[in-house]
């Protein structure tokens, strides 16, 4: 289906620069080791904290002893952990873990124009439910309904952004429920947002989920479109960077 990206004089005057997502009161920490898929013991001020880890994916290359990350402070006192784990220190830069970031980051881009693939849009909605399915965005512009699929992506090997870090089923699910939609007159779109800066390419990793790779492959011959994002990140924000090729 054609993607206009037609500016309205109605709704550019809607339209700005987007603002990066922050965290505050960010402290820094070193991390010791991971207790399990949501708890991690980090040094903090020279006093062993458990914190919590905002990513339920394995990050074997990231939380490793002796890394230094960045902490949010909660604001709940009644919470068991004081901190939440946001982003860990490799390679000269800082990664952003947090799994709910690009949900929230790609919304905003999407309010503001700019994703080149999808335009400008007329109303935007998160989680929302197709059939049995419930995907991370609908969108509505001129006349079009689309539905998006996002993918935090935490790993990357010699430049290249790669998604799963696990086997993921439910992963693999999602893109089948997309070929779902597009082939119902829906634009369906999988889009991976690529949690730090300096990845050159984009690829589903085939050695760590054969099926999820074989499902994009399929879902990109029947029409869903594959879209790629890296994020400009420091320790207290994330932003829509640019766009990364992606080799299926």
């Amino acid at each position: 289906m054609p993607r206009s990206t037609r500016k309205s004089s109605s709704y550019i005057m809607k339209v700005q620069e987007v603002k990066p997502m922050k965290y505050h009161g960010i402290v820094y920490g070193i991390f010791s080791k991971r207790i399990n898929r949501f708890i991690a013991e980090v040094m903090i001020h020279d006093r062993l904290e458990r914190v919590h880890v905002k990513n339920t994916g394995r990050l074997k290359e990231l939380l490793v002893k002796g890394a230094k990350v960045a902490l949010e402070p909660s604001n709940n006192s009644n919470r068991r952990t004081k901190f939440s784990l946001t982003a860990v220190w490799r390679d000269e830069k800082w990664i952003n873990i947090d799994s709910q970031a690009p949900n929230k980051v790609v919304y905003e881009a999407l309010k503001n124009g700019k994703i080149n693939e999808i335009g400008f849009v007329d109303l935007l909605k998160r989680e929302v439910t197709y059939g049995k399915s419930r995907f991370d965005i609908y969108y509505e512009r001129e006349g079009q309904k689309g539905f998006m699929e996002v993918k935090g992506v935490t790993l990357e090997k010699d430049g290249i952004a790669m998604f799963p870090d696990a086997p993921t089923t439910r992963g693999t699910k999602h893109v089948l429920e997309m070929m779902d939609v597009v082939q119902n007159g829906y634009e369906g779109t999988i889009f991976f947002l690529v949690q730090m800066e300096g990845c050159h390419t984009f690829t589903p990793h085939s050695e760590m989920d054969m099926d999820f790779a074989e499902a994009l492959k399929l879902a990109n011959q029947k029409g869903v479109q594959m879209v790629a994002y890296e994020t400009k990140v420091t320790e207290k924000t994330l932003k829509i960077g640019n766009q990364l090729p992606i080799e299926l």
